[in-house]
């Protein structure tokens, strides 16, 4: 690893390190515990392969970096199912129970609908649990693009700017994202591996850019989230309403069935 790759390292562990003072100053773990834990598992994360790769456990470096990897997905789909809710807030206490496992489940779909259309070809000599971590971090990545660009092109349905923290989030997620995925296909195409190097810093680099863009999203406070649109408020009360139906005409069947057999009693 060369000095400007290190120098790259240290200055986004302390982007990160106020990123969370940040965080923690706003509480923002109040409204955003996921992404919360994200930004600490990356400091923490980045912080011990910077130890690992400078100490004499250099060769757990890979195996440390696939951890790493595994947990960090897991924690971005924990993010975007927190972010979807999160844009609900105003209308939770009139929504289904499920809605967030709804969610999940939606988001958990879309993956496994664009799985097969990941990989890397150039990867012919690697183990396979290697290809699969690789297919998870770009599925990973698909799904914050897509979801950014969903959200930027609702907004003014959902009545959010780029002031709200949802968008805020989504964003940099979603910038960093749409630079990894375009240097994974480069780096598929290229013939000489010392160019992996140039681009890898240039994925640290929008990173380190996605980290500033949040510092100076969580400076600032947050505006009063401002209410849904006319159709929004009616397609939820719609569905509200129709969730709360289903569930009394299951409780009434229920009841009634109950009734039933207390009369038919001996």
């Amino acid at each position: 690893m060369g000095s400007l790759d290190i120098a790259l390292w240290y200055g986004n562990l302390a982007i990160e390190a106020a990123l969370l003072g940040l965080l923690s100053y706003r509480r923002a773990w109040r409204a955003f515990p996921a992404f919360f834990l994200y930004n600490l598992w990356s400091l923490v994360g980045d912080a011990s392969l910077l130890i690992i790769d400078r100490s004499s456990f250099s060769s757990m470096y890979i195996s440390a970096y696939l951890v790493d990897l595994i947990v960090s997905s897991a924690l971005e789909f924990c993010v975007l199912v927190e972010l979807a809710w999160s844009i609900f807030r105003p209308y939770r206490p009139v929504l289904p129970r499920a809605t967030p496992f709804a969610l999940a489940g939606f988001i958990l779909l879309v993956g496994i609908a664009i799985w097969p259309f990941t990989g890397i070809s150039g990867l012919f000599h690697t183990p396979l649990a290697y290809h699969i971590l690789v297919r998870l971090q770009q599925v990973s990545s698909i799904e914050r693009v897509l979801f950014f660009l969903i959200l930027a092109a609702c907004c003014h349905l959902l009545s959010i700017g780029w002031r709200d923290r949802e968008l805020q989030i989504s964003t940099g997620l979603g910038f960093y994202s749409l630079v990894s995925l375009a240097v994974e296909i480069v780096q598929s195409h290229l013939i000489f591996s010392h160019f992996y190097v140039h681009l890898n810093r240039i994925v640290v680099s929008s990173y380190a850019c996605s980290l500033l863009y949040w510092v100076f999203c969580f400076a600032r406070k947050e505006p009063e989230r401002r209410p849904f649109t006319p159709q929004m408020q009616n397609f939820l009360l719609t569905l509200s309403g129709s969730a709360r139906t289903a569930r009394l005409a299951l409780n009434g069947s229920g009841q009634t069935q109950t009734k039933v057999r207390d009369r038919n009693a001996p």
